[in-house]
């Protein structure tokens, strides 16, 4: 008994630390559809982050009742703590699952959706306003491109116009003189915007995955130690339950 006492205070204290890991996967998630909305246009795809957010926010409440039953047993808040540790395992495990789906299924859609989005870009050399989508997200991802500038030269508003360059925010921020100009490859941002891309969306969602993961253990040791106090201290009548 002592001993479960020790790990469910120890756990409770856990729950809390755990919460702001939560949290941050959850507003990673969902600011990053935010920014790139333009390529992620599902609005369901942004669901494990608000489910971590939930999962974040009833972790507080757990890890009080776990902190105060680890000092004085009440058969009130054991029950409340076993119903709290259910629905947090099932958020987690949600969470989880959709996180390790859509990671999948995300990767395989963004190469045509970045691909269309520069096929439809309305640029030129001598006028380029800079504002579109894809002007965006180049300048976040400080890339160019959907593999490296060559994508732009494959384009046949580009060909039509001036194959000899590509749109201005493909330029890395300390060259402030360049004007996309082929000439002058080295002040170009490397790499396409794919490749960063789908490292976001792999660490984000790989986050949520392994944090929803351990999470998950975690509570089972809670419910297992508070399982143990409560069989020390049983119920005396159902329906505190």
């Amino acid at each position: 008994r002592s001993c479960a006492q020790s790990l469910l205070r120890l756990l409770g204290f856990t729950f809390w630390g755990t919460a702001a890991a939560q949290a941050f996967g959850g507003l990673l998630l969902i600011l990053m559809f935010k920014n790139y909305r333009y390529v992620f246009q599902e609005s369901y795809l942004s669901l494990p982050g608000w489910l971590a957010l939930a999962t974040a926010l009833i972790l507080l409440p757990t890890g009080v009742l776990a902190v105060c039953i680890s000092v004085k047993c009440s058969r009130h808040q054991q029950g409340t703590l076993m119903y709290l540790l259910l629905l947090l395992f099932c958020l987690e495990l949600s969470s989880a699952t959709l996180a390790c789906s859509y990671c999948v299924r995300t990767a395989s859609q963004l190469e045509s959706a970045m691909g269309y989005l520069v096929r439809q870009h309305n640029w030129n050399c001598s006028q380029d306003p800079g504002n579109s989508a894809v002007d965006v997200i180049q300048r976040k991802l400080q890339c160019c491109g959907v593999h490296n500038y060559t994508d732009w030269l494959k384009t046949s508003f580009s060909s039509w116009y001036h194959p000899a360059c590509v749109p201005e925010s493909c330029c890395k921020e300390k060259h402030s003189q360049c004007k996309g100009d082929l000439g002058h490859v080295e002040q170009l941002s490397e790499g396409g915007c794919l490749k960063k891309l789908e490292s976001q969306l792999r660490f984000a969602m790989l986050y949520i995955f392994w944090c929803c993961t351990v999470l998950s253990i975690l509570e089972l040791l809670a419910g297992v130690s508070n399982g143990i106090l409560m069989r020390h201290q049983p119920f005396r009548e159902l329906r505190v339950l």
